[in-house]
């Protein structure tokens, strides 16, 4: 059983946005698996280590969410359109 599904995501040159669901074991453990694969994968560490979590709750706009998370590269400037950008995905789109 997977521990987490994901939502949505993107990746930037500095960090990661992740919008998952928490199936099993605990949030540090999720965690640190994906920055292991990535870090062995890409054969160098690539993020720093710690992170930021937000909990969400029930009444919360999981879209809307995702739309913020995969909107990250165009706020940063790194493109003009969410499309141009080839590391990010969302579950609804």
């Amino acid at each position: 059983m997977a521990r987490s599904e994901t939502l949505a995501f993107v990746v930037m040159p500095t960090h990661l946005h992740w919008l998952f669901i928490l199936k099993a074991g605990h949030l540090a453990e999720v965690v640190g698996a994906v920055t292991s694969v990535a870090a062995h994968r890409l054969g160098r560490r690539l993020w720093q280590p710690g992170y930021y979590d937000h909990g969400v709750r029930g009444d919360e706009d999981l879209r809307g969410m995702a739309r913020y998370i995969i909107g990250n590269p165009v706020r940063a400037r790194l493109v003009e359109r969410v499309g141009d950008y080839p590391h990010w995905d969302a579950v609804w789109l």
